[in-house]
């Protein structure tokens, strides 16, 4: 293909290249004579009509297959940018003619990265994080077209990537993967012609963070604690160098030290764990305010390590003021009845009969805010709805959760199925409830219904199906039971074997006892 377009470049049929040997200067550009034209050299043996007539056919062929070229040339850059354009597009989609305007598909990957960064951002803060992670790999792509390999740019679209991950369960492992590449193009990253690294700096802290976290949702505790003293440390130098302010050193503690906090609680070191978490909650009051509404986590998980250390009036406090803050920012229906639920768990949880009155009255409250719920929400009434029967039975009250679970069996096997762990839960409280007002023929019932449910979901072997076929056996040995089992009259025959078989010639029939 290049010997032909350097043989053709210049040259028109019927007319006269500018500058032409005239066959003197063999393999001139653009010459018509007979050193450079092959066809030249095979007509000069003809002459006359013949010879003009053989000229301008091999003419007119030499001259298609250039035209020929040139198409497939052309198909070819065509192809490519079709390649390229699929490659960086921000909107995914099957491989069809794009109906979108020529301006938005040859876009600069500058403005698709941009474009890409705020659609991540946006599914973030909304919580949507199964449609930030593609705007997310997106980013990391379209990071390395703009700035290449070795930038540090490129890590901080990694580390984005590894911290959309540990947002989504079971995913820690990937995070650790990018957070591994990020350190990686650090070490290797080309510093910034100003020489101001601050965002070096500051990416390098989210790296060490990110990697905590990844390593503490993995259970590696040691190297956990490692990276998340790194990016406390180099914090705090950049603060006394002055590269970064106060407010944003009170954000990257809140969030270090509440990662410091979730740490030791992971090792069931409640006590070393509560300053962390007090730390962090100061951190977040002195940063966002103290009804913002990133304190709700940290107080609930700081309630959480108080009522391990049975510090019960602790933990209540600090999940009304969770409570409180969620009231005040207008929450939907479940989010308040959410939240109400948290403040019942921790009462109930006391055991004081002083802390019943606070239980049943924030349980009525969730109840309350779900009750005309439906789908998920309607699943999350009756899950409540089954604490707040185990509180009732708990604080005396039997008769009445008895009656609220018989209420809720056909809620349950409409939501959950008649095969499903929720509704064998209930028969099995039901049993328990008969046994306790001594009812055994009822409770040897809903528990032998509770035991084939069990079975099929969980086997013969769970330690549930034993338990509850411990039970079934110890009520079926009652005499009054075991009488009622004697007297169920037995079960039919089939048709086929009640009716007798037509005997053979010469012998006896069969007897229908037989």
């Amino acid at each position: 293909m290049t010997q032909a377009f350097g043989l053709f470049d210049g040259y028109q049929p019927g007319k006269e290249s500018p500058g032409c040997c005239n066959g003197n200067q063999p393999g001139k550009r653009g010459c018509r004579g007979t050193c450079g034209i092959p066809w030249k050299k095979e007509t000069e043996k003809f002459s006359g009509a013949q010879g003009k007539r053989t000229k301008d056919l091999t003419a007119q062929r030499w001259e298609n297959a250039y035209k020929n070229m040139q198409e497939a040339q052309e198909i070819h850059i065509s192809n490519h940018l079709d390649e390229v354009v699929a490659a960086v597009s921000v909107v995914p989609g099957k491989k069809t003619p794009s109906k979108l305007p020529q301006t938005l598909l040859f876009q600069p990957p500058r403005e698709k990265l941009h474009l890409c960064e705020e659609k991540a951002r946006s599914y973030s803060s909304g919580h949507q994080y199964k449609q930030a992670i593609p705007e997310l790999v997106r980013c990391v792509a379209l990071t390395r077209i703009c700035y290449g390999d070795c930038h540090w740019k490129l890590a901080e679209a990694y580390v984005n990537l590894a911290q959309g991950y540990l947002q989504l369960k079971g995913l820690a492992r990937q995070a650790k993967q990018h957070t591994e590449k990020a350190k990686e193009i650090l070490a290797h990253s080309i510093e910034p012609p100003d020489n101001d690294n601050t965002d070096v700096f500051r990416c390098s802290i989210e790296l060490f963070h990110t990697a905590g976290r990844a390593s503490l949702s993995l259970q590696k505790f040691k190297e956990a604690a490692e990276n998340l003293t790194k990016a406390a440390r180099l914090s705090k130098e950049l603060l006394q160098c002055g590269r970064i302010v106060e407010e944003e050193w009170m954000e990257i503690q809140a969030r270090v030290k509440l990662s410091f906090a979730r740490l030791y609680q992971g090792q069931k070191k409640s006590k070393e764990a509560l300053p962390h978490y007090q730390e962090a909650l100061e951190y977040t009051e002195m940063s966002k305010g103290e009804k913002s509404l990133e304190c709700v986590p940290i107080l609930r998980e700081l309630a959480g390590a108080e009522q391990a250390l049975k510090r019960h009036d602790a933990a209540i406090n600090h999940l009304l003021q969770a409570h409180l803050i969620v009231l005040s920012g207008e929450p939907s229906e479940e989010e308040a009845a959410a939240s109400a639920h948290w403040v019942a768990r921790a009462a109930m949880a006391s055991g004081r009969p002083e802390d019943h009155d606070m239980a049943e009255q924030h349980f009525r409250k969730s109840l309350d805010k779900l009750k005309d719920a439906e789908g998920t929400g309607k699943a999350k009434f009756l899950s409540i709805q089954d604490e707040y029967c185990h509180f009732l039975q708990v604080s005396g009250q039997e008769e009445r959760a008895t009656a609220i679970l018989r209420e809720s069996l056909e809620a349950k096997v409409g939501v959950f199925g008649d095969l499903s762990p929720e509704v064998a839960e209930t028969y099995r409280l039901l049993g328990e409830a008969d046994l306790a007002q001594g009812n055994l023929g009822g409770a040897h019932k809903k528990l032998g219904k509770c035991l084939q449910i069990q079975t099929l979901l969980y086997g013969a072997q769970d330690k549930r199906t034993l338990a509850t076929q411990q039970s079934v056996d110890v009520l079926a040995k009652a005499p009054d039971v075991a009488g009622k089992l004697r007297q169920a009259p037995r079960a039919r025959p089939a048709f086929c074997a009640s009716v007798a078989q037509p005997s053979a010639l010469g012998k006896a029939r069969p007897q229908a006892v037989d």
